[in-house]
């Protein structure tokens, strides 16, 4: 059985869980805005996140090409129709981040050390569940990823923020599309959290903007300056970075709130 030897990740997640998994030696290209590790962005840099260099991937002749989600469904197109073969997952939960982990193990011939990364996460998972149920309360958490118009978090974020001690003031509005994670300014305010969490996708947060939107000054976590600004780079992706560092940031900020009495 022969195994993928030339791999084009149009993703930073996939290129993240490669080097975990010793296997930096298959990666042909990356995104332009890889960031993790620092070392891959030494390989040929083909893509955005919703257009890539179709003509510069299929020079470089991989055997397989690996994307996310339905956004990226045109680029997928173009390569199957230039002959290449195609792999693109939606992994939007926590669950099924550590699944398409496996998944990408069996791809490349790699299933037991896929494997055991995968328990080593769902451990560290399961650690910060049992140190957060200790908290004195659970604090309300409203986590921004767009300011124009506001969008709340992703299904993964919203379960992070839990895991790690936190309530998500927009749990049922976690959806896939960022439309459906639209959120207004009253519903905001009306939710009144005790965090926010600041994370704009390709961009720096403005953490003094919040105090200027008008009704802001009622929300506790501006009265009581719990608000932060969170790396895109490690929560914004569904991929192994959540488990790395994201629960540890997390965790940092929200039990700074969770034993005091809000």
């Amino acid at each position: 059985m022969s195994f993928p030897s030339k791999i084009i990740c149009l993703t930073e997640e996939t290129v993240e869980t490669l080097y975990l998994l010793g296997r930096e030696d298959l990666i042909a290209g990356v995104s332009q805005y890889v960031e993790r590790p620092p070392e891959a962005k030494k390989h040929p840099q083909i893509s955005q996140f919703i257009r890539s260099d179709v003509e510069q991937i299929v020079s470089l002749g991989p055997d397989l090409v690996i994307g996310f989600s339905d956004i990226q469904k045109d680029i997928a197109s173009q390569l199957i129709g230039r002959g290449l073969n195609v792999f693109v997952t939606n992994q939007r939960s926590l669950f099924e981040i550590l699944n398409n982990i496996l998944l990408l193990g069996r791809l490349i011939g790699e299933e037991k050390k896929a494997l055991t990364l995968v328990q080593s996460f769902e451990k560290k998972l399961k650690g910060f569940q049992e140190a957060s149920a200790k908290f004195k309360c659970r604090p309300k958490v409203y986590f921004e990823e767009w300011d124009h118009p506001r969008f709340s978090c992703i299904k993964w974020v919203s379960e992070l923020i839990y895991a790690t001690g936190g309530e998500n003031v927009f749990s049922a509005k976690t959806g896939a599309m960022a439309r459906e994670r639209e959120v207004s300014d009253q519903e905001i305010i009306d939710k009144n959290p005790d965090i926010i969490f600041g994370c704009w996708c390709g961009k720096p947060v403005k953490l003094d903007s919040f105090a200027k939107r008008a009704g802001f000054e009622k929300v506790r976590a501006v009265q009581n300056n719990f608000i932060w600004e969170l790396p895109p780079a490690i929560f914004l992706q569904p991929g192994p970075a959540l488990f790395v560092d994201g629960l540890d940031l997390m965790f940092e900020k929200i039990q700074q709130v969770a034993n005091l009495d809000v």
